[in-house]
């Protein structure tokens, strides 16, 4: 069903003002039900719904969507068959994911987003349960505005205003040639001066110790960010252990364990209750867990708390940053990559406070610039960086290398 729309709003917003969105569900009345949500909020726009891959991917060319809501399980043509399909015709599509939360979507999930999407959203296992969830359905909405945000500024009458800003943040960027890179929404750079310099963002100087610990947060395009820097890093994480937030559910997080696992060659798990933190072993907060690190009888241990969502998320980035900075102190370097919200930026304070080093994502090569991008805005990290760069610079300090 292709859904046609007026040219304003009825707040009176123009349509290139609006997100364009596609929702494909074999369901109909989830079908339906995601479509009212799309059609309700004054940012988006429905342009159409189906319910097949098939017919999805017949319409894209017609009806031009920014952002394609697409369920895994379908009858004709399902989801991860439709992706690459859809990106073929359209290389700057933004597609989101759906699915309930089994082992097999969580996997086929991670897939699409190596093939492309840019992110996924978990549905409740039930159709009652998706009508009545508020938390499925702020996720769905914020990830679709969040998303599609650049493709309305750049449709907007500021938009050579916006590009020469983008300009000047993104000087002597030289792009480097990479299809993986590309399939996953990346632009890899060569070396270049800091963003942070160019974009006018304050900075502080990194800490003149070593690191002895690495602990990163990352949300929205976090696994495709985690995938690059660990694949980056390898060996040099040989010597300390690494503690990773990524704002996932359960089931999910085990998934990207053993993808970081393959991406890295070090061990990487969902960490324990209770463990003591190994150097050169990667721990991942589980899903529907807090992570934080303490000290007991002088060594670094994980504890795993079951307490209330932090910035509506659970796991959180902040409680482990300030754990961390309260056990390493000045010997802390704190990572924030790719993701919605502000979810980090306190912890990033606390880093500092403690005379540790932050380093952010930046905006050119990040699915979504909020989380670094309010890291950044404390004025509290040592660097901004692509996400090319980052994993050389985590090796480099980890090496005590130049600051």
């Amino acid at each position: 069903m292709i859904v046609q729309s007026t040219a304003r709003a009825p707040g009176g917003a123009a349509m290139t003002d609006r997100v364009r969105v596609m929702v494909v569900d074999d369901s109909v009345v989830i079908r339906g039900l995601l479509s009212r949500w799309v059609e309700e909020d004054p940012a988006l726009q429905l342009v159409a719904s189906h319910r097949n891959g098939r017919l999805a991917v017949e319409d894209i060319g017609r009806s031009d969507p920014d952002v394609v809501v697409l369920d895994i399980e379908m009858p004709e043509m399902d989801g991860l068959t439709a992706l690459p399909l859809m990106l073929k015709q359209k290389r700057d599509l933004i597609v989101v994911m759906a699915s309930t939360l089994t082992r097999r979507n969580a996997e086929v999930s991670l897939k699409a987003l190596s093939l492309g999407a840019q992110d996924y959203v978990p549905k409740p296992e039930s159709t009652s349960q998706v009508s009545t969830s508020v938390d499925f359905r702020r996720e769905l909405i914020e990830k679709v505005k969040a998303l599609g945000a650049r493709k309305v500024r750049a449709r907007s009458p500021n938009r050579t205003m916006r590009a020469a800003t983008a300009a000047g943040q993104t000087a002597s960027m030289t792009p480097v040639s990479s299809t993986a890179a590309a399939r996953q929404g990346y632009t890899r750079l060569a070396a270049q001066p800091s963003a942070a310099a160019a974009a006018g963002i304050a900075t502080r100087p990194f800490s003149s110790v070593r690191p002895r610990v690495v602990a990163i947060g990352s949300s929205t395009g976090g696994p495709q960010a985690l995938q690059q820097v660990f694949t980056d890093l390898r060996d040099a994480i040989k010597d300390v252990p690494v503690v990773v937030t990524q704002h996932m559910p359960p089931t999910f997080t085990a998934i990207l364990a053993e993808h970081i696992a393959k991406a890295s060659g070090r061990p990487a798990k969902e960490a324990d209750n209770g463990e003591v933190l190994k150097p050169g072993h990667i721990y991942v907060a589980p899903g529907g867990l807090h992570m934080i690190v303490e000290k007991e009888g002088g060594q670094a241990v994980a504890r795993l708390q079951d307490t209330a969502p932090v910035n509506f998320c659970k796991p959180a980035v902040d409680p482990l940053f300030d754990s961390v900075a309260k056990v390493f102190g000045s010997a802390t370097l704190a990572v924030v990559l790719t993701g919605m919200g502000h979810d980090g930026a306190a912890g990033v304070r606390t880093v500092a406070a403690a005379g540790g080093s932050v380093l952010a994502q930046d905006e050119a090569t990040s699915v979504v610039w909020g989380m670094p991008g309010a890291a950044a805005q404390t004025g509290q990290c040592s660097d901004i960086l692509p996400i090319s760069r980052i994993g050389s610079k985590i090796a480099g300090l980890l090496s005590g290398g130049s600051r």
